[in-house]
């Protein structure tokens, strides 16, 4: 059995789940309303205050999309209760990220400055001049977006300059050492 999809879902109070035909499920919660299409062949079941995923047979794909079905319906869950956020730090000689709106101008560098606009739902906020915090109520959503915005420059091995996430530990390479040279 699925260890994670065994485990039933507390639904917290102010949180209402709706399960409609095709495994349709809204919840809605203090934060704002999410709601997703999940598998067909997973029997959602809503049991007093949890959410209970069973699966019909024991085949490889449906034991992992087992799990994957509760595990998507709790981010959901915590997503309209506490939200999530992603933070990321700019690191660099003049590098830079400035708010003004829903716009985030981020100095990388570049002949230009990269303009990006929050997409709907999600929320960034700048501390300092170097910390992005990505806020918002869908997980998938606040992954991307901070993704995306660590892409328009990686961090690199020598100095570690770039975008990078704050728990992210980047490996260090040694520079050139100028062996021969007389």
């Amino acid at each position: 059995m699925s260890r994670i999809g065994r485990m039933p879902i507390a639904i917290p109070a102010g949180v209402s789940v709706d399960i409609a035909e095709n495994n349709k499920v809204t919840v809605k919660g203090p934060k704002g309303t999410l709601e997703r299409v999940l598998p067909a062949e997973m029997e959602i079941k809503q049991e007093g205050a949890e959410i209970v995923v069973s699966r019909p047979n024991d085949l490889k794909k449906m034991k992992s999309l087992h799990g994957l079905t509760r595990t998507l319906i709790n981010n959901m869950v915590v997503g309209v209760t506490q939200g999530y956020e992603k933070k990321l730090e700019v690191n660099g000689v003049g590098y830079r990220a400035a708010k003004s709106g829903k716009k985030l101008t981020l100095n990388l560098g570049y002949s230009h400055p990269v303009e990006m606009t929050d997409p709907e739902g999600i929320e960034s906020v700048v501390e300092g001049q170097n910390v992005i915090i990505i806020k918002g109520i869908d997980k998938e959503k606040v992954g991307q977006y901070a993704a995306e915005i660590r892409d328009k420059r990686r961090p690199e091995p020598y100095k570690g300059k770039g975008i990078k996430y704050a728990d992210e530990i980047i490996r260090r390479k040694e520079g050139k050492t100028g062996k021969g040279k007389k």
